[in-house]
């Protein structure tokens, strides 16, 4: 007799004392055909809790008797309590269990029914069915003899009992007269496939089957004399559902992936429509609705042009073909499961597992209401996702790929007019192809229901009390309540209109920890070892304009920001908190001049706008009063002062060694105040027209159709030399590559050099925008700021011994902290704005943004 085992799942064994139970499983444990661990026995579980495994409460006066037997039953109810979390966690984890009891009342196998339902696991009964004279024969034979009583109490409570096996649900039973004469073959789960080559995932298709060849053939498939569509690097490809309905080609699209898939070159997974064909095809009643009644139209022409008999065996073939779809598959690199592929969606706890609730699960997604248009009213599932598992799904058309948490979304609707994409993995990069047109021409096209409220205003309620964003370089950045709302008070009457307000640049750290040398607060050696020190070999080391921090978001024309923004506008100007860097006026003039200068860059990018990161200057264009009341006022009282008192000392000095001394350090502190005084000077100047105004860009952050978070430094620094060659207004930025200790030791003193002059100094950062090491992301960028200049920040008598070695204790793990949660909020809003996500969506990133800014760190950082 052969046994077939589930690779997961509850094996419970079914049989009085001395069937043969905890002897059929130590076999099978010698035999390797299970390991120990996948056994539970209530009579080790009643060991563990009372250091016994039986009691003989038999032939023993009644009063004895009552009181053992309680003792028994207290001890098998802490024992099964025990035995049933083991096997529930098990079920969990997806694990195979087999629960060593006699389970012959209904109630003992109810809880492990209870149980695999619970956790979706399939459920076994093994059934051993031993005549009652070997029974007692074996129980003279025992340690601990149950009796004959008690043997044939079980056995008579058995032969009633195995008649109602069958009507309680279980996967499957077998009914075993003879232990010496059983097999086991173990299944392995059949939804786990290994990655091998690499797999190309493939949005949800809908009949639109020149698309899909087009896509195919773009991912480098080669179609052979079989008319089989082959990689040649031994990827495969793979849908993820609705492959049929609404579109021209259903029936030729599911014959090519029965096709491919009976050939192992390609994976289906199970869907709505599929689901919905495949019960139409079995005969079930069902109502073809939603672009599948034009399925049953194709099944109609195939008939006329092929005949019944040969129409009807393809029904069968195709039936048979989409039954058997599995809900999701899971991936595995090396064995260890990186990917999950599935139609609509997937709970944590669902994968690897299949049962019928699975399936509507990952057919449906998360739905329980009907919206007012009588559909099912879609619940955003993946928030709950939690593990490092990437999930790949379609169903919910989007204009753009949407990864949201962890998963991504790759319906891009190309029934509806949109694009068919396809996902290749380990490489994670999109390819798609657009639609030749709207295939199905329905009212209620998702993707122009999606452009018609992508604009709508955020749910304040979603933010008000503290929030989390979830973040593709960083994980989750939670906003805690208390400043959430000061930044909403800012955005409702402060800053320019949320639809232009898209990314809010991060604050930037200084290094992480202060310079050795003795009269340096911050010094390059140190960013640069940071950055050794994290596996990075080279960097970009970049001039620090000093100015104030500015984003330009700048359209081609004012259609283009109509689509984008929903305002008519050639582009917008705004500080780091993202209120209007001019007056309109100004604004004005310099948007329209840059529109003019840059139609050339637009054109030859073939985008409709561009989002700069820049520093625009001089200082005093938006620090004129801090300039006034905190600088020119301070240098003015402070190099009078100091003059006067030196003047004074000088006169009396004379050969007092005190007063000499005194002099001496009064002369010293007014040369601090004489280079206090020369420093903020140099970054003011007369502004009486545009043409004073210097605008210095040093990231191209994204054009209307891409991202450039992937490119090196190097590549944003050329870019905007061209910038610069196109628009008198900008100005480029220099810079220096950090490779090795030659043109290390050339940076160091290119920064001596032009801090010595009062110079801010530099920015040093990794070769590319967005670096980490062993998954951990770095500090996008360093400043490190001149001797001089550090003057106006920490005080004009810093670099005193006392008060330098003091600053070098400074703490900057919060600073750094803040500016990498900022980076990658900066990041994410940026990717979900290009994506075409919604408002709301993009302004989540932004609001947590401007709230971090109002956590209080030290700002002279």
């Amino acid at each position: 007799m052969q046994i077939t085992l589930p690779y997961a799942g509850i094996v419970l064994l079914v049989g009085p004392s001395n069937s043969g139970k905890s002897t059929l499983l130590k076999r099978m444990i010698d035999n390797d055909c299970i390991l120990a661990s996948e056994v539970a026995s209530s009579d080790d579980f009643r060991v563990l809790v009372s250091d016994t495994e039986f009691i003989d409460y038999q032939n023993r006066p009644k009063d004895e008797a009552d009181g053992l037997f309680d003792q028994y039953q207290r001890i098998s109810k802490e024992a099964f309590s025990m035995l049933d979390s083991v096997v529930s966690a098990r079920s969990r984890l997806n694990k195979l269990t087999f629960v060593d009891a006699t389970h012959l009342h209904p109630d003992d196998r109810k809880r492990y029914i209870a149980i695999a339902r619970k956790y979706h696991v399939p459920l076994i009964a093994l059934v051993l069915d031993i005549p009652q004279d070997v029974l007692l024969a074996r129980d003279t034979q025992r340690e601990n003899p149950r009796g004959k009583r008690r043997i044939k109490q079980q056995d008579q409570v058995f032969k009633r009992e195995k008649r109602f096996l069958k009507k309680e649900g279980y996967t499957a039973i077998y009914y075993i007269n003879e232990t010496n004469d059983i097999t086991f073959m173990r299944r392995k789960n059949p939804i786990e496939q290994e990655t091998e080559h690499g797999l190309d995932i493939i949005g949800d298709i809908h009949g639109c089957y020149d698309e899909m060849i087009a896509l195919l053939e773009r991912l480098g498939y080669q179609e052979n004399e079989d008319g089989l569509y082959i990689h040649p690097e031994g990827r495969k490809f793979l849908s993820i559902g609705d492959v049929m309905s609404r579109g021209p080609q259903s029936l030729h699209t599911m014959q090519f992936f029965l096709h491919h898939v009976q050939h192992q070159l390609a994976y289906m997974i199970d869907s709505n429509h599929g689901w919905k064909i495949a019960r139409w095809l079995d005969g079930k009643k069902v109502t073809l609705q939603h672009g599948d009644e034009k399925v049953a139209q194709e099944f109609e022409e195939y008939e006329v042009g092929y005949g019944a008999e040969q129409a009807e065996v393809l029904k069968q073939n195709l039936k048979e073909f989409l039954l058997k779809a599995p809900s999701h598959y899971v991936f595995t690199k090396n064995g260890v499961p990186t990917l999950v592929c599935t139609h609509a969606g997937i709970k944590d706890e669902y994968i690897g597992k299949q049962s019928r609730d699975i399936s509507d699960f990952c057919r449906y997604g998360d739905t329980d209401v009907l919206d007012e248009k009588g559909k099912p009213k879609r619940k955003d599932w993946f928030v709950h996702h939690q593990t490092s598992t990437l999930i790949v799904w379609g169903h919910d058309p989007k204009p753009q790929p949407l990864l949201i948490n962890n998963t991504i979304n790759i319906d891009q609707g190309v029934v509806f007019g949109g694009k068919l994409t396809a996902f290749r993995y380990p490489e994670k990069e999109f390819v798609s192809v657009k639609a030749a047109k709207d295939y199905a021409q329905s009212p209620d096209n998702p993707l122009v229901e999606w452009e018609a409220n992508r604009l709508n205003p955020p749910n304040i309620g979603k933010f008000i009390n503290g929030y989390s964003v979830l973040t593709e370089q960083l994980g989750e950045v939670r906003i805690q309540q208390g400043i959430v709302k000061p930044a909403i008070d800012a955005i409702s009457h402060d800053t320019i209109p949320i639809e232009q307000l898209i990314y809010i640049p991060p604050t930037m750290s200084p290094t992480p920890s202060a310079s050795v040398l003795g009269d340096f607060l911050e010094h390059p050696k140190e960013a640069i070892d940071y950055y050794r020190n994290q596996g990075i070999t080279t960097m970009v080391a970049e001039k620090k304009h000093m100015g104030s921090r500015a984003v330009l978001f700048l359209f081609k024309n004012e259609a283009a920001a109509e689509k984008h923004t929903g305002f008519q506008t050639l582009g917008t100007i705004y500080t780091r908190r993202g209120r209007r860097f001019f007056d309109a006026a100004t604004e004005n003039q310099i948007v329209r001049r840059l529109n003019q200068d840059l139609q050339s860059y637009f054109d030859k990018y073939n985008t409709e706008f561009v989002l700069l990161d820049a520093e625009i200057m001089p200082w005093n264009l938006k620090a004129r009063e801090l300039i006034s009341n905190q600088y020119a006022h301070v240098a003015e009282i402070a190099v009078l002062d100091r003059a006067t008192l030196k003047g004074k000392l000088e006169a009396v000095a004379g050969t007092n060694e005190e007063l000499k001394a005194w002099l001496q350090e009064y002369e010293v502190k007014l040369d601090h105040a004489k280079t206090f005084k020369e420093v903020f000077q140099k970054y003011c100047w007369d502004v009486d027209g545009v043409s004073k105004i210097q605008i210095a860009p040093f990231h191209v952050l994204a054009h209307s159709s891409q991202t450039f978070f992937n490119q090196p430094h190097t590549w944003h620094m050329e870019v905007n030399r061209e910038l610069a060659e196109l628009s008198t207004i900008f100005v480029e930025t220099e810079y220096k590559v950090i490779r090795d200790e030659a043109s290390e030791a050339e940076i160091i003193q290119w920064w001596e050099e032009m801090t010595s002059d009062g110079h801010e100094g530099i920015v040093i950062k990794p070769e590319f925008f967005i670096a980490e090491n062993r998954g951990q992301l770095l500090q996008p960028a360093i400043k490190v700021r001149g001797r001089k200049y550090l003057n106006i920040i920490y005080g004009m008598d810093y670099l005193f011994p006392n008060n330098l070695e003091r600053l070098k204790r400074r703490n900057t793990g919060k600073k750094q902290k803040l500016a990498l949660k900022e980076f990658a909020l900066g990041v994410e809003g940026i990717q979900r704005f290009v994506n075409g996500e919604s408002l709301e969506r993009v302004h989540e990133c932004v609001l947590a943004t401007l709230a971090m800014e109002s956590d209080p760190v030290d700002p002279r950082l």
